[in-house]
């Protein structure tokens, strides 16, 4: 079982991107200034609250069924996609998009190699 495809891999990203969606809920001065830096509109903020939510349950509950688990990490890389392109687009620094450069690159890594089924 390599990296991408451990549960607990699953699990620790679930528990990040709660507390992420927890973050964005509050919001925490850091992320602020990054969804302002990229000009995402502050009325539609709530959305990622919403969606980083839903990828935490989808990670979870993607440990009992492999296609919601591929759905989710499949769902999570055009989520960094887009987010990579936010930052292209407002010119961010190349330090700023990293983060969403290497979620991109391991959701689309996990999402090639799959969660295997568990075994009964």
């Amino acid at each position: 079982m390599s990296l991408l495809t451990s549960r607990k891999t699953y699990t620790a990203l679930a528990l990040f991107l709660a507390g992420d969606a927890a973050a964005c809920a509050v919001p925490v001065a850091p992320i602020e200034k990054s969804l302002t830096g990229v000009n995402f509109p502050l009325e539609y903020r709530w959305v990622l609250v919403g969606s980083k939510a839903a990828a935490a349950v989808g990670l979870l509950a993607g440990q009992r069924n492999s296609a919601l688990a591929r759905l989710t990490t499949a769902m999570l890389a055009l989520y960094f996609t887009l987010a990579v392109a936010a930052h292209i687009k407002a010119h961010d620094k190349p330090q700023n998009a990293a983060p969403a450069v290497l979620f991109l690159a391991l959701f689309s890594a996990m999402t090639a190699k799959g969660l295997p089924e568990r075994e009964a």
